[in-house]
């Protein structure tokens, strides 16, 4: 809404496997290569005026820098938020799950969303920092996804060799306090990025768009202009 309130044409996309997009039953597809190249489609079915600018969040900042980096006559400017972009920034217990993703697969299919809503509330990044409403709404948008998507980091190649070819001007926005990512893969990125500016947010864990919003649209939009 801030977006749209500020002039700006908007569009959002669930990722394969996620919120309302298909999910295949076949666990083979997810893969990076396959989440990837529906999104390209996607963007290339679009009415767009290149170029224009990608905000993408953990693996959405993944996939945001490599479409930047196969078309950067498209992309204007990116927003990167606490963005993976090497499975060596994954925290230890994701580390346990990208090499063995069963586990995970089978926890996601059997885990109630109920026992999920409660997990989520044990963060105290997310629990404290979120309305009732929008914590049960995490714990719905996990639940209804595939559980296939954990095989997903395990099919990510490292984009830290071709990041400095990168042009594109960025943002990378991250929580201090992220579980899910290294926080201090984020200060390398940018140093990474040519041309690239850097906020840390304090007392913010992977999702500080969700619990800082005012924060994040204001610096979004601050760079965007």
């Amino acid at each position: 809404p801030a977006l749209l309130d500020a002039g700006y044409r908007t569009y959002e996309v669930d990722l394969l496997g996620h919120g309302d997009s298909h999910k295949p039953g076949d666990p083979q597809v997810y893969n990076i290569a396959a989440v990837y190249a529906a999104l390209d489609s996607w963007i290339a079915n679009l009415d767009l005026q290149p170029p224009f600018s990608l905000v993408g969040h953990s693996m959405g900042g993944y996939l945001s820098l490599k479409f930047s980096l196969e078309h950067p006559d498209l992309v204007r400017s990116l927003v990167l938020i606490d963005p993976l972009y090497s499975t060596a920034q994954l925290a230890p217990v994701f580390r346990i799950l990208h090499r063995r993703p069963g586990l995970g697969i089978r926890a996601l299919e059997k885990t109630p969303q109920h026992v999920i809503d409660a997990i989520v509330g044990l963060d105290p990044n997310m629990g404290r920092a979120l309305p009732r409403w929008a914590r049960q709404q995490v714990a719905i948008d996990i639940k209804r996804a595939s559980p296939h998507i954990l095989n997903l980091p395990r099919t990510v190649p490292d984009l830290t060799p071709q990041l400095p070819q990168l042009q594109t001007p960025a943002q990378v926005i991250w929580g201090e306090k992220d579980l899910t990512l290294n926080p201090g893969s984020f200060p390398s990125l940018v140093s990474s990025l040519p041309h690239s500016q850097g906020h840390p947010l304090p007392n913010c864990g992977h999702q500080p768009h969700l619990t800082q919003p005012e924060l994040v649209n204001q610096l979004i939009l601050s760079f965007l202009r």
